[in-house]
């Protein structure tokens, strides 16, 4: 049976990720026959979506297909008749990512996208956001596939499948293709010729390596690993501090890059402030904006027609490796393997089968189908057990807006002391993004009656801006 050819709606599609997505689509067009693309954004993104807009056209009248792409500012004018809506937006911008890494730090405390209290941030400010998509997507493309790349993936896929009711939804990360694609390279093989099975969270999974006759050569690869010259996979935007290597002999796994922040914190968090006293370079927001600042110049070039090498540095290496082979997968059924998060269905029997983890599966036109990873020792059940109820606090309490709830959050996260100051710095980021937390409203006016101020000049300065 002949398919029919593919709508794409990408919410975010101001992203200076959307070249990369593109290229991705146009790679693939023999596998998924894009009919056209409309991208959305909002009001504050609305120069950003016009600049990439034109670019992404400008990419797809050099290939030979004829693919329109379509701008929006309203999301329920792309949703009708859509097969696939992408998401990789930011609630805030960078500017609220800035607030997110320089607010924890003025204490002294871990401030990172995804981790600690700015990544619970991001989740507060985001979950309602796919919310409101999702139920737009179940009156106007009831028939279409979520793929999730809007970090912290892994939370926002768990709101969608358990607060949205919304199964077809699958969360992707780059990490995990940046490891598939670097570590045949250290044992002088080919990316077919190993065998990858991932287990555990967004930004939190581990994972082991087969050669084609079975044999572990997870060994191999972390005996390659600390070799000084080797490339691990680890992105762009972490900074590379060294495992123990002792840790990785006794699991006999490979950790994702993000664990640096959980197994060497002492040595991240010295760096980080760092940067974060250092007022040329400032915090790893500052530095991403500066970098997109310089892309959207490239972007501009009316005579650019293909993504720019200089994306690379943007930390999204491997999005459209990730998110295309999805799509292409779903829709020509191609049952590839690709590490999603997605319901766990029993294959990490160390959480409930209920909630999402990031694993390994097999992508089809059913779907991802998790493959069995088995029980974890005890480190690493612990920490996943730890890990994945401090984010299914973190999404209950972007629901309902409970403070309880989300101090609560904050006591379970590693990277936050319990205590005073715990409590201060979340006082502080909600006041910091009260413009996109509605839910926590009546918690904010009280915090703003009892004079809470934000002790950071410049996320106390964006604030002022209402930035």
């Amino acid at each position: 049976m002949e398919k029919k050819p593919v709508k794409i709606v990408t919410i975010g599609g101001g992203s200076s990720y959307t070249p990369e997505l593109m290229e991705g689509f146009i790679k693939r067009y023999d596998q998924l026959p894009v009919r056209e693309i409309w991208l959305v954004d909002v009001e504050a993104g609305r120069e950003k979506l016009e600049i990439v807009g034109k670019l992404a056209q400008r990419m797809w009248d050099a290939s030979p297909y004829d693919v329109k792409v379509h701008l929006t500012l309203d999301r329920r004018e792309a949703l009708p008749g859509a097969d696939f809506v992408t998401t990789q937006f930011r609630v805030g911008l960078l500017n609220a990512r800035i607030k997110d890494e320089r607010i924890p730090l003025s204490y002294g405390m871990l401030g990172q996208e995804t981790n600690g209290a700015g990544g619970m941030f991001k989740a507060f400010r985001t979950i309602p956001v796919i919310l409101g998509v999702v139920e737009d997507m179940k009156e106007l493309c009831p028939d279409a596939w979520l793929v999730n790349f809007t970090n912290p993936s892994g939370m926002v896929t768990e709101a969608v499948m358990r607060y949205g009711k919304w199964d077809k939804v699958i969360g992707l990360c780059n990490v995990p293709v940046g490891a598939m694609l670097s570590e045949p390279k250290l044992l002088g093989k080919e990316e077919n010729e190993l065998i990858f099975k991932f287990a555990g969270l967004n930004h939190f999974h581990w994972h082991k390596v087969y050669d084609l006759s079975g044999r572990d050569v997870t060994p191999d690869i972390i005996e390659k690993m600390f070799d000084p010259t080797a490339d691990d996979g680890t992105p762009a935007n972490i900074h590379q501090t060294k495992f123990f290597r002792e840790q990785l002999d006794q699991m006999n796994m490979i950790p994702c890059g993000y664990h640096r922040y959980y197994y060497r914190q002492e040595e991240m968090l010295k760096h980080m402030l760092e940067e974060y006293a250092d007022p040329e370079k400032g915090t790893r927001a500052q530095q991403v904006k500066k970098t997109e600042a310089e892309l959207f110049e490239l972007y501009k070039d009316a005579e650019l027609h293909e993504k720019p090498e200089q994306l690379s540095k943007r930390g999204g290496a491997h999005y459209s490796d990730a998110a295309c082979e999805t799509i292409a997968s779903i829709y020509a059924n191609k049952n590839t393997h690709i590490v999603v998060s997605t319901r766990n269905n029993g294959a990490v029997p160390d959480l409930p089968s209920d909630c999402v983890v990031e694993v390994s599966a097999h992508v089809g036109a059913a779907g991802a189908l998790p493959i069995a990873f088995g029980p974890l020792k005890a480190a690493e059940r612990g920490w996943l057990q730890l890990m994945k109820n401090m984010e299914l606090c973190v999404c209950e309490a972007a629901v309902t807006g409970d403070y309880g709830t989300a101090l609560q959050a904050f006591i379970l996260n590693p990277h936050v002391p319990s205590g005073e100051t715990a409590k201060q710095v979340l006082n502080e980021l909600l006041i910091a993004h009260k413009k996109y937390l509605p839910q926590f409203a009546d918690t904010i006016a009280r915090l703003e009656e009892e004079g809470v101020t934000i002790k950071d000049d410049v996320a106390r300065k964006l604030t002022e801006e209402g930035l």
